[in-house]
């Protein structure tokens, strides 16, 4: 299974439900394999939220860096 394939299917499972429980959601942008760096784009309540930096870092981040150790960091597209 190719990374990017595994990102979708992390970001379907595990990260978009806990986002989306809060009227929020995410949209997978790009995986650059070369560097390691993931950008999403946050949407909804997620996307104009003042915490939203932190919710990228400890629930979207923490979670695909967990699973695919390929992820060096996940940056926010906006």
């Amino acid at each position: 299974m190719s990374v990017e394939k595994q990102i979708l299917e992390i970001i379907d499972e595990k990260v978009r439900p806990a986002l989306q429980s809060h009227g929020g959601d995410i949209e997978f942008v790009e995986f650059d394999e070369g560097n390691g760096v993931l950008k999403v784009r946050l949407q909804g309540a997620c996307g104009s939220c003042p915490f939203a930096q932190e919710t990228l870092r400890a629930q979207v981040e923490a979670v695909l860096k967990r699973d695919i150790p390929e992820i060096k960091s996940v940056v926010r597209e906006r």
